[in-house]
C-alpha cells in the first residue's frame, strides 16, 4: 500500500513516497508552491501516478505538543486536499523533521546548495517513515 508523505512549507512542498509494502519512505520530489489549487492538483496527479492509498501531511506542533497558527493552515490544506483527491489524508507530528533532515544531509556531506534542494523531500520522508513505523507497531 503506497502512501505519500507531505512536508507543507510556505514556498516549497516536500514529497516522499513509500514502497508498496508500506515499510520504507523515500524522498521523491519538491513542489515549488504555485498556490494551493495548483499544488493540490500536482499532489493528486502524483497520487494517481504512484497508486497511493493515503496521504500523510506533517502537522506542525510546538515543542510542548500544543498547536499554533501554522497547524490551522495545515488543517485547512488537508481538508481541501482530501476533498480534491478523494483519498484519506491524515496528519502526523512533524516536530523537528526539518532539523533531522538537515542533520542527515550534513552527515552525508552534501553541499549547502544541494541540502537546500533536498531538505524538504527528506523531511517529508522522515514524516512518512514515522507514520509507517507507527502503523507497523499497530499491526
Amino acid at each position: 500500500m503506497v502512501r505519500i508523505g507531505i512536508d507543507l512549507g510556505e514556498s516549497r512542498i516536500g514529497v516522499a513516497v513509500s514502497d508498496e509494502l508500506g515499510i520504507a519512505a523515500m524522498p521523491h520530489t519538491v513542489i515549488e508552491s504555485r498556490g494551493w489549487e495548483q499544488d493540490i492538483i500536482r499532489i493528486g496527479e502524483l497520487a494517481k501516478k504512484v497508486g497511493a492509498c493515503e496521504i500523510v501531511v506533517g502537522m506542525p506542533r510546538n515543542m510542548d505538543g500544543s498547536y499554533g497558527p501554522a497547524a490551522q493552515r495545515v488543517e485547512d490544506f488537508c481538508e481541501r486536499l482530501e476533498r480534491a483527491v478523494k483519498l484519506p489524508v491524515v496528519t502526523w507530528d512533524e516536530r523537528l523533521s526539518t532539523v533531522e533532515a538537515s542533520r542527515l544531509l550534513i552527515e552525508a556531506d552534501l553541499s549547502r546548495r544541494r541540502r537546500r534542494q533536498t531538505v524538504d523531500k527528506t523531511a517529508a520522508a522522515i514524516i512518512l517513515q514515522g507514520y509507517l513505523d507507527w502503523l507497523g507497531i499497530e499491526d
